[in-house]
């Protein structure tokens, strides 16, 4: 077991989909997860959810957490397992902002990286996007508050409630992905 995942997903036929989508909201501690599926213009929720690097029993440092390298191997694991579960044809993450403390930008910025590997390592193309584009694709605007992605993701996708934060924040990304063009998005 590499840690603690928790999702709710619903089964859907596969098979018939034109693009499964796997978006990813980074975090050292807590990384949010969201799968959709894209037939056309339609959207379909699969799964969401978070994987908690922080709440786990391994090595730990004196203060009694995780590692920051058990953190990363249980992101990257936990990742390569939705990978492995899902079989997305596309991955989105969202891009590192930038933070006030540097420490807790470079400790993203890891997480990302995990991230990113575990979705190249399965073969799959990387496209990121940042915060603002999300926020813009998904609720109109840029500056649209935690809330307002959580409202919009919650009825964009028809779900009966609204996502816990993370989740719906890698939600968004997965939309985000499936409403813009591929064009300059794509990592290399």
């Amino acid at each position: 077991m590499w840690g603690q995942i928790t999702f709710k997903s619903d089964p859907i036929l596969i098979g018939a989909s034109l693009a499964i989508i796997l978006g990813i909201d980074p975090g050292s501690r807590i990384t949010g997860f969201g799968i959709i599926q894209k037939n056309g213009s339609r959207l379909t929720y699969l799964g969401s959810g978070c994987i908690r690097a922080a709440s786990t029993s391994v090595a730990t440092s004196a203060e009694g957490e995780p590692t920051m390298a058990e953190r990363l191997k249980i992101i990257f694991n936990g990742v390569a397992e939705l990978i492995e579960q899902y079989a997305p044809t596309e991955f989105a993450i969202e891009q590192v902002f930038m933070a006030r403390n540097p420490d807790s930008a470079l400790k993203l910025g890891q997480a990302r990286g995990v991230a990113i590997v575990a979705a190249a390592k399965a073969g799959l193309a990387v496209s990121e996007y940042s915060a603002r584009q999300i926020k813009q694709a998904v609720v109109g605007t840029g500056a649209a508050k935690k809330e307002q992605v959580q409202h919009m993701v919650m009825h964009i996708l028809k779900l009966p409630s609204k996502p816990q934060a993370d989740a719906a924040d890698a939600l968004a990304v997965a939309i985000c992905h499936a409403h813009t063009s591929r064009l300059g998005q794509v990592l290399t």
